[in-house]
């Protein structure tokens, strides 16, 4: 295999991205500022988006979508004129909470059609370990013709980049990459070092880079788990949960995770790609389905607190009018997918209460494909006398921290500070039923 490297910096070939959502897009970019990039996405919308510079991710912004010199395309033809190609398309998982590896599969099928000799394909999409080997491969080559090892070759490389998070983006990372060989390696840990700025790390196998990616997310879950278990304990002992963790932070090797809604399209899912494949080797993962079990309880026990609250409160609950304030699945980031909020959503429901929900921030077309749910676009605090603010979105720290101010009220109000983004000193108890998680 001649060396893809030089000709990829040269620009006498060219990389391919397929997948352009929170992930790929921002890698398509990078690399275009240094290689010649085609970025493919089967969603024409989407493309059509990128092509009149507007970012619907608000990665990278509307004004580098405008300048990028990246090809953007949705015809998997085009594929055919790369030799590099990454693939960052999702993987989430079914109504079993059982892996699904259908747009992985399906985006392997695209590129076999239009594989040509000599390439290399990398795979970024979270799976389990024994994925790209076992499943995409022989779709590779089912597709292609092409003989794996021989024709072309394959890694892998974990996508670590952070929705939403400006200070760990992709050149401030470092990269974990892997090959099915020594030679592969080399070529693909050449080649993300043109963007990884911070250095990448040569993984011994794929397999390895594989685990590596699920046990990240995993070990996050099963702390945040444990926050979660312990804001209910201090709860019921009626202690401030932040208040105890702020005061455990002080000791050096406290870990600061914090209680919380855990959705999104990597924390929430990763572990149960981990315990999908632990079952299949015959072991039951304990502590990490507890973790998941803990998490996924979450929406409806802030719900249920939020009915005690309005009972504290003597508020009818037939008549009281609630604003949840967020909707997307993590703070300052528009992505709505697998987002525990909803749980919140559905739960109230079940009290006969129908909430509106308010999110500046949130992608409205996507969670009314998704949820069914109308989000508002402008906020009127007089019409609500209770508020769950489940996102700690910047707009409501910034510009709403004085909407809540006791002078802008008349009437009691309950206040549910899920991720406890206000001092909860400024709410006296005559006129505020305030809680966090």
């Amino acid at each position: 295999m001649s060396k893809l490297y030089n000709k990829l910096v040269n620009k006498q070939a060219t990389l391919s991205l397929i997948g352009l959502g929170y992930v790929g897009m921002p890698i398509a970019v990078a690399f275009a500022n240094e290689i010649n990039v085609i970025g493919y996405d089967k969603n024409s919308e989407k493309i059509e988006s990128y092509r009149n510079g507007v970012d619907p991710t608000n990665e990278v912004g509307d004004e580098i979508i405008k300048k990028t010199k990246v090809d953007f395309t949705d015809k998997a033809v085009n594929l055919e004129k790369a030799m590099f190609h990454i693939v960052a398309v999702p993987t989430p998982v079914k109504e079993d909470h059982t892996p699904d590896l259908r747009p992985v599969i399906s985006a392997s099928e695209e590129l076999g059609k239009h594989l040509v000799k000599g390439s290399i394909v990398v795979y970024e999409s979270t799976v389990y370990p024994g994925v790209t080997e076992e499943i995409c491969v022989p779709i590779l080559e089912r597709e292609s013709g092409l003989k794996c090892g021989e024709d072309f070759k394959v890694g892998y490389s974990p996508e670590r980049i952070n929705p939403g998070d400006k200070v760990h983006r992709l050149d401030t990372i470092v990269k974990i990459v892997s090959g099915m060989d020594e030679e592969s390696l080399e070529e693909i840990a050449n080649v993300y070092q043109i963007v990884a700025k911070a250095g990448v790390y040569k993984a011994e196998s794929i397999k390895v880079a594989e685990a590596a990616k699920v046990i990240e997310n995993s070990q996050r879950d099963i702390n945040i788990a444990f926050m979660n278990e312990l804001s209910i304990i201090f709860d019921k002992m009626n202690i401030d949960t932040k208040s105890v963790l702020e005061a455990a932070g002080t000791k050096w090797n406290f870990l600061k995770f914090y209680p919380g809604l855990v959705g999104g399209h990597c924390i929430g899912v990763d572990p149960y790609y981990l315990a999908y494949k632990a079952e299949q080797i015959g072991y039951h993962p304990e502590v990490i389905m507890a973790g998941r079990r803990i998490n996924d309880s979450m929406g409806k026990y802030i719900a249920e607190t939020t009915i005690k609250k309005i009972i504290k409160a003597d508020l009818d609950i037939k008549k009281v009018k609630v604003c949840i304030l967020g909707f997307t699945f993590k703070e300052n980031c528009p992505d709505t997918r697998n987002t525990k909020v909803y749980d919140i959503v559905k739960e109230l429901q079940e009290y006969g209460i129908m909430p509106d929900i308010y999110d500046p921030v949130a992608d409205c077309k996507e969670a009314k494909r998704l949820y069914d749910v109308n989000i508002l676009n402008k906020f009127k605090s007089e019409k609500y006398n209770v508020y769950v603010i489940a996102v700690g979105h910047d707009n409501f720290k910034n510009e709403y921290g004085n909407l809540l101010e006791k002078d802008y009220l008349k009437n009691k109000k309950v206040i549910i500070d899920v991720k406890g983004i206000f001092d909860n000193s400024i709410f006296s108890k005559e006129e505020y039923v305030y809680w966090r998680l």
